[in-house]
């Protein structure tokens, strides 16, 4: 099965007055169609400028592309015009935003934001764009949908908005959607209802997903592949059950130590990861954890590690070989 979104070797810089800082800095990965991509790592690795990325909505400037390629459709998205980018938004490649009270329009009925992507990529009519809301509301388990398209984003609870903001990015029956911490400040019921949501909907749709993601736990329960970033960098790819067994680079194995652990009586001690995640305006040297990793070496502090097999479909960016168990 071919991959249906392709990014090789991605570099996004901004220049900005006080520095230039590089949050996405050399990221390759693919999903193919059906497949849920996870990519985790610490506030500030690069998750979603990476996401942001993929569909060009930083502002240029001070976004800058300065390398690699974002292949979607058989098209590379950053030779595209701004006007080509506006008919693939929403349309081919949809986007779930982190907070969806700042995402929805308060001045808009749910139901006419649904509709505007609707008219805008599929020309429909203002009645059968009003039909096609409801019934996307309805997918996604909105109860009295008729009624609901007609109210705004504060009647809904915080719950209710992430399903419009998915009805929404899934109206137009897009190939991939990128789903940017779409259980944050739920509660952890909804949280399941929302992921099983996005499950069912790509079974039925045939989508790929990039999930944007802090949550290992949701992590393992719904990817199939796992992207690992930090300091802008990816450090780990592979698929979800080798991360969580065998880690090959110290960064992820310590994002595991610090999850809480329900499988072990009693619960296990926290395990936190010493220090703060590096400045981008300021990274250090070599590896950019190795100052925060405890099994550093003298030449972390020189050498950056590429991204390279470590065990069959296992890539890691660390000079250490073999197991880290």
């Amino acid at each position: 099965m071919s991959a249906v979104l392709e990014i090789n070797d991605l570099h996004a810089e901004f220049r900005l007055d006080a520095g230039t800082v590089k949050p996405v800095n050399g990221v390759s990965l693919s999903v193919e169609e059906g497949q849920t991509l996870a990519v985790v790592g610490e506030s500030g690795s690069g998750k979603t400028a990476t996401a942001l990325s993929i569909l060009r909505l930083h502002p240029t400037p001070p976004c800058v592309y300065t390398g690699g390629e974002i292949v979607a459709g058989g098209r590379d998205l950053l030779k595209l015009s701004e006007r080509e980018m506006r008919g693939i938004r929403g349309n081919e490649i949809a986007m779930v935003f982190q907070d969806p009270m700042t995402s929805l329009n308060p001045l808009k009925t749910i139901g006419a934001q649904i509709a505007e992507s609707l008219r805008l990529h599929q020309g429909l009519s203002r009645s059968e764009a009003r039909s096609k809301a409801v019934d996307a509301l309805r997918e996604v388990g909105i109860p009295t949908p008729e009624r609901r398209a007609g109210e705004y984003p504060h009647q809904f609870s915080g719950g209710m908005r992430q399903r419009a903001m998915i009805a929404m990015a899934l109206a137009c029956r897009p190939k991939i959607l990128i789903a940017d911490e779409p259980t944050t400040a739920l509660d952890v019921t909804v949280q399941a209802q929302i992921m099983e949501l996005l499950a069912g909907l790509q079974e039925r749709f045939g989508m790929a997903i990039v999930l944007i993601t802090h949550d290992l736990g949701v992590v393992a329960r719904s990817a199939d592949q796992v992207l690992v970033m930090y300091g802008g960098r990816p450090v780990e790819l592979a698929p979800v059950d080798d991360v969580f067994a065998d880690p090959r680079m110290p960064y992820t194995r310590a994002l595991l130590r610090s999850m809480p652990r329900g499988d072990v009586p009693g619960g296990a001690p926290l395990d936190p990861i010493p220090g703060a995640p590096p400045s981008l305006f300021a990274p250090p040297r070599g590896c950019a954890f190795h100052p925060r990793c405890a099994l550093a070496r003298p030449e972390c502090a020189e050498l950056v590690p590429e991204l390279t097999e470590k065990a069959p479909g296992h890539k890691a960016a660390c000079v250490l070989e073999g197991s880290l168990r």
